[in-house]
């Protein structure tokens, strides 16, 4: 039978960590080592996870997801590794079904999941907003994929092995560098059949700052993707969506020289909230159309978030600095 340790980095995740490790313990397939790696932390995550019985592999100072799940890898033997955020908390089939997927094909490396549409925690509307745009997409893209998302994944120790280390210098954006690598080694599946409820952020200033970190280094990643011939990863985002807000941010200006033409940016904030009917129909669908709206004001806003620190970070590589 295919060995598995599961992996949880923690650093500071007492309010989730303890519905994450129950989900663990109650799998229908229990991993043969559950072991956290407690990132330095000082709110006694590690006493809950020493507390329900598993093993604590504490990091002297904090340096990272990426060099928690390291670390975790190191002090794990299994022939899969289950990578699981300690904000997510697994349905009871998910161990079992990443691993039938991988035992079913040898040529699949890395196997990873998808959000329930319920919180693991109910903070409210931009958790909702937050986790219905990570649902969303997710399942747009449900198959054979280029990219991995660590929350819930499950991979081959052989292929960690061929890919390399976690980038450790990376506190964001580190899976899509990760995936740039792997995904020249193994097939990476995208499946429903894993899945878990995620705590997601709750707090629109927090994650409007999050979406700034994570946006800065993707320009450099892509051209680093592509200088390795990987496939580019899949986009979270409608391309169309991202090009509509660009330009309506870039004709704001046009007001300026004649009222009439904060018409133009306006009409393309319209092309916006168009820009992807599925995932209007699919917000509707799961939360009405108070929320919808409530939703595309977030969504736009991330939007130019986004695309300010996408052409930021163009012009630090134009000019040879770091990203």
């Amino acid at each position: 039978m295919t060995t598995v340790s599961l992996i949880v980095p923690c650093y500071n995740a007492a309010r989730t960590l303890r519905l994450c490790l129950e989900s663990v313990l109650a799998q229908t397939r229990l991993p043969d080592e559950i072991v956290v790696v407690d990132d330095a932390g000082s709110d006694g995550s590690a006493a809950i996870a020493d507390e329900l019985g598993c093993r604590v592999v504490r990091l002297p100072a904090n340096r990272g997801v990426s060099a928690a799940r390291n670390a975790g890898v190191e002090h794990t033997t299994g022939e899969v590794i289950f990578f699981l955020d300690s904000d997510v908390a697994l349905r009871p089939d998910a161990v079992a079904n990443a691993v039938a997927i991988l035992e079913a094909d040898p040529g699949v490396g890395c196997v990873h999941g998808v959000y329930d549409t319920e919180p693991l925690i109910d903070d409210g509307p931009v958790e909702w907003y937050r986790l219905l745009h990570q649902v969303h997409w997710r399942r747009r893209h449900l198959g054979e994929v280029n990219s991995v998302v660590f929350a819930l994944a499950a991979i081959r120790r052989e292929a960690l092995t061929r890919a390399g280390r976690l980038d450790e210098s990376l506190r964001d954006c580190e899976d899509v560098e990760y995936s740039s690598r792997l995904a020249v080694h193994t097939r990476i599946v995208l499946t429903d059949a894993v899945a878990g409820r995620h705590d997601e952020g709750h707090r629109f200033l927090p994650v409007l700052s999050e979406q700034w970190r994570r946006a800065l280094p993707l320009i450099p990643l892509a051209l680093a993707t592509a200088r390795r011939g990987a496939a580019k990863p899949e986009n979270a985002n409608s391309r169309a969506g991202i090009l509509a807000c660009a330009l309506a941010l870039a004709c704001l200006p046009l007001g300026l020289f004649a009222p009439a033409l904060f018409a133009v940016p306006v009409v393309l904030v319209g092309w916006f909230v168009v820009a992807d009917p599925e995932l209007l129909r699919f917000v509707h669908r799961e939360r009405g159309p108070a929320f919808t709206a409530y939703f595309m004001a977030v969504h736009l806003a991330v939007h130019v978030v986004l695309v300010t620190g996408l052409a930021v970070g163009s012009l630090r590589v134009l000019r040879g600095g770091p990203a």
